[in-house]
């Protein structure tokens, strides 16, 4: 999506601003003996009473309104009856749509506190959050794509953490899936496009602790797992690109 015009602007911050409230909301209510389906309702009924719909939902017919990730899960957890427990690492994605525009957010915590898990997982959850403002902050008019991933990567790098590199940044806005596709978040040598003024775009890298690809569960075919069981989290924004830098509208 290219936003043309105010009405544009005003309706991408709406579901923008939505889907980090509910994002946040999930965060703050998540407790240890809650299930996933409970977190879930939580994000379903502020849904509802924006009149919003869930996009994973409505687009693809996922089993749930928000994806909820636990520890070896790192994407496209479907919300059910398995009991949160202290220590968790639990990550939250909420896409929705409003009056035909979508936004698209996510971010990962540890259940009960960082006092709850290791140092290590204290740091990749402070790490994965500072990648991801860094990569935001490359977001301009005539911006390599190809600079969101390098970023990403350079971090990753010096910092000793690897990068999911099948789960990839991607257009948003009047569908949840849209060009400009497969954005990189480690780096592309190949990538030769730009971005424009006014293109809504998602930035989501998946920041490991040694895992590189994310794996399918056949048996659901959405269950995406880290390939060596590593802990892995996400966090993203939905932001659109200005002349002379980017509003994060989530």
């Amino acid at each position: 999506m290219t936003i043309k015009n105010e009405k544009d602007l005003v309706a991408m911050r709406r579901i923008g601003r939505l889907c980090g409230d509910i994002r946040d909301a999930m965060c703050a209510a998540a407790e240890p003996g809650m299930t996933t389906a409970e977190l879930d309702d939580i994000g379903r009924a502020m849904l509802d009473r924006a009149g919003a719909i869930s996009a994973p939902e409505g687009e693809y017919n996922f089993p749930g309104a928000t994806c909820i990730s636990v520890n070896e899960v790192v994407a496209h957890g479907i919300p059910g009856p398995r009991v949160l427990q202290r220590g968790d690492l639990v990550n939250v994605d909420v896409s929705a749509s409003l009056d035909g525009y979508f936004a698209d957010t996510g971010a990962s915590f540890v259940l009960g506190g960082f006092e709850a898990s290791r140092p290590e997982i204290e740091k990749l959850c402070h790490d994965g959050k500072k990648v991801m403002l860094r990569a935001v902050k490359t977001v301009r008019h005539g911006t390599p794509l190809r600079e969101i991933g390098l970023t990403v990567e350079n971090f990753a790098r010096k910092n000793g953490y690897t990068l999911i590199r099948n789960l990839a940044s991607h257009g948003v806005g009047r569908s949840l899936h849209e060009e400009p596709k497969t954005i990189a978040t480690w780096d592309e040598p190949r990538e030769r496009r730009t971005l424009k003024k006014g293109q809504v775009i998602t930035i989501e890298p998946f920041l490991s602790l040694g895992s590189e690809w994310a794996t399918e569960d056949k048996n659901d075919g959405w269950t995406l797992y880290a390939d060596t069981g590593a802990p892995t989290v996400q966090y993203e924004h939905t932001v659109v690109v200005t002349p002379k830098g980017y509003e994060i509208l989530t």
